[in-house]
Formats: C-alpha cells, sequence, structure tokens
C-alpha cells in the first residue's frame, strides 16, 4: 500500500519507517565530532543527506527503495544530529561537508551521488563545487544557496508535527539529549547566516544537479529555485506537486520516483 501522509500526523506518532538491519554502521572521528553514518546494499553510492534538526532516520522510506533498485546507500548524522556529536564551534555547512568526506574516505567511497533534503541538500551543493572528483551528482531539494531564498517563516501544525518528532528522535539518539534547545539555537544561527553562494560560485558548479522544489514549500521560494536552475550550468527542475517542505515523508512514491530518475540519468 503506497504510503501518504501529508499532514505528518504519522510522522509524528510513530517517526518514517524504520530503517534496515545492517552491519555496516558505527562512528567517524572528524574534526571535533563523531560522525555516525550507516551503509546498505551494493552498487552505485548514493549518499543520503537529512534535513536540520532531523536524522538518517528521517530516510526510512528511501532507503529500501534505493537498494531495491540495486544502488550501495549510505545514511549520515550530521554534526550533532542523531547519533552523531559535535563540539562547541559554530555550525558552518563547510564543516558539516567535511563530515561527509571523512565517511566516504571510510568507507573507500571514491565517488557518490547526494541526495540532499533541507540543510543536506546545501552539504551537497558544497561539495559538488568544492570536490566535484567526488560527487558525481546533486539531488538538491527544499534547500535555499543564499539568505534570499527563504520564505518568512510561519508556523503551521505540519511543522510543529515534524518538530515535536525531532524533539523525541534527539531525546531517543542523542549522546546529550539535555542539550536539545542549544543544538536548536546552533542549527538556527547557521541556518540564517548560510549559505551565502554568489552567481559565480552557482557558475563554477559543474556536476549534474537537479533543484527539487514541492509545490507547498514553506521555507523556500519557487522563484529561488528557478534562479538556482538558471545559474548551476545543466542544471535541470523537479517540481513536486501537492507536497511541501517535508516530501520525502508525505509521499515517498513520488520523491523517490524522482529521484531514481535522476540516478538513472547521471548514470546512464
Amino acid at each position: 500500500m503506497e504510503v501518504r501522509d501529508d499532514d505528518l500526523d504519522r510522522f509524528e506518532a510513530d517517526g518514517a519507517a524504520p530503517l534496515p538491519d545492517t552491519p555496516t554502521q558505527g562512528h567517524v572521528d572528524n574534526d571535533g565530532a563523531r560522525i555516525w553514518y550507516a551503509s546498505y546494499g551494493n552498487g552505485a553510492p548514493v549518499i543520503l543527506l537529512h534535513g536540520g534538526l532531523g536524522n538518517s532516520g528521517n530516510w526510512g522510506y528511501q532507503v529500501p527503495a534505493l537498494v531495491e533498485a540495486g544502488h550501495q546507500v549510505i545514511v549520515i548524522d550530521s554534526r550533532g544530529h542523531g547519533r552523531s556529536t559535535r563540539d562547541d564551534r559554530l555550525y558552518t555547512y563547510e564543516l558539516m561537508a567535511s563530515d561527509v568526506l571523512a565517511v566516504m574516505n571510510r568507507l573507500k567511497i571514491e565517488k557518490a551521488a547526494v541526495a540532499g533534503w533541507s540543510d543536506g541538500a546545501c552539504i551537497g551543493m558544497i561539495l559538488g563545487r568544492t570536490h566535484p572528483e567526488r560527487i558525481s551528482g546533486v539531488f538538491f531539494f527544499a534547500c535555499n544557496m543564499d539568505p534570499s531564498g527563504t520564505k518568512e517563516f510561519v508556523a503551521t501544525p505540519i511543522i510543529e508535527r515534524c518538530f515535536s518528532r525531532h524533539t523525541k528522535d534527539y531525546d531517543a539518539l542523542s549522546a546529550t539529549p539535555d542539550k536539545f534547545d542549544a543544538f536548536v539555537e546552533a542549527v538556527s544561527l547557521m541556518q540564517r547566516t548560510e549559505p551565502n553562494y554568489t552567481v559565480a560560485d552557482l557558475a563554477e558548479i559543474h556536476i549534474p544537479v537537479a533543484i527539487v522544489q514541492s509545490e507547498h514549500d514553506e521555507f523556500i521560494k519557487q522563484e529561488h529555485a528557478d534562479y538556482l536552475v538558471r545559474h548551476i550550468p545543466g542544471a535541470e527542475m523537479i517540481f513536486l506537486p501537492g507536497v511541501s517542505h517535508f516530501a520525502p515523508l508525505q509521499r515517498p512514491a513520488q520523491f523517490n520516483a524522482g529521484l531514481l530518475a535522476f540516478l538513472a540519468r547521471i548514470s546512464a
């Protein structure tokens, strides 16, 4: 039966589908943090990077579909998120990009595609620009590359349900469950002040990129997605009707179809 959770009622109550079991998981130490990762399946590698305040478990509807399609799938908890730790430094997307490279090195992955959601998309795009030899393509879902791309924040019931789930997961997974408020403050500061890519920066991205925008995204302007397509060489637009910033949870089959089609194109 196809999953539909447009209002995130199921996600708030139970989370996404549980990640499969795998013996290939652990932590890698990188630049003051212990970064958790897990790997599933075999084939062309794809790294899934979750959004701010979330964790790898948010990809529970994507991992099995990608493994079934013949991919090695790597999930990573961003520093300070999920099972990963952080130090007292300010968050930067560049620092979190270095964590991804550390996991790739641990798993001996020379090159991989990245599917990023919100903050994870920004991390993937930065890797695509700074380390194109390691990144075969970026599926850039629901994010901005400069501050002009974001809408004025308006709290909605869907956002509140997502935040409620993140709160529960942080308490269950984090090594510092009493630090949630400080964690939210630190991530929010980064989101308000980064990224700051110029048109010249975008022009330096020379790998396959799909800009993926939902019809009802609560945070990212459609015109910003259009702007990214215009200024990243060869970028394509994928539009997801009927869903919002939380499309991988709301209608996984729709999201997975777009992701798998992109991976097939860059493989070909």
